[in-house]
């Protein structure tokens, strides 16, 4: 055999794990707050926020295990921090929104 294994670990796995551990954990707590703001009853639910807190963990990893599905850290990193930017614009935009009831 000649060259490399087709079974050997990328170099930028290192980047992929970073972007999905940091940019994910960023992207649910947006989620999350997009939910509280704009779910039924508004931020104001009464027993909202257990599941609201509950919900950070799947969505998390959901990207977290999403992240390695990328062809690149470089492009994990790019796509996760256009999401962040975009959940983030949504969520305070929705700040200022009455609740949807």
């Amino acid at each position: 055999m000649s060259g490399k294994s087709k079974n050997t670990i990328r170099a930028d796995w290192w980047s992929k794990t970073l972007a999905g551990c940091i940019l994910g954990w960023t992207l649910a707590l947006a989620v999350a707050g997009i939910f509280a703001w704009a779910g039924p009853g508004g931020a104001d639910a009464p027993n909202k926020t257990q599941f609201v807190m509950w919900m950070i963990a799947p969505v998390w990893m959901l990207v977290f295990s999403l992240s390695y599905l990328f062809r690149s850290g470089a492009r994990a990193l790019l796509w996760l921090g256009v999401a962040n930017a975009l959940a983030y614009a949504l969520l305070f935009s929705l700040r200022g929104v009455p609740a949807l009831s």
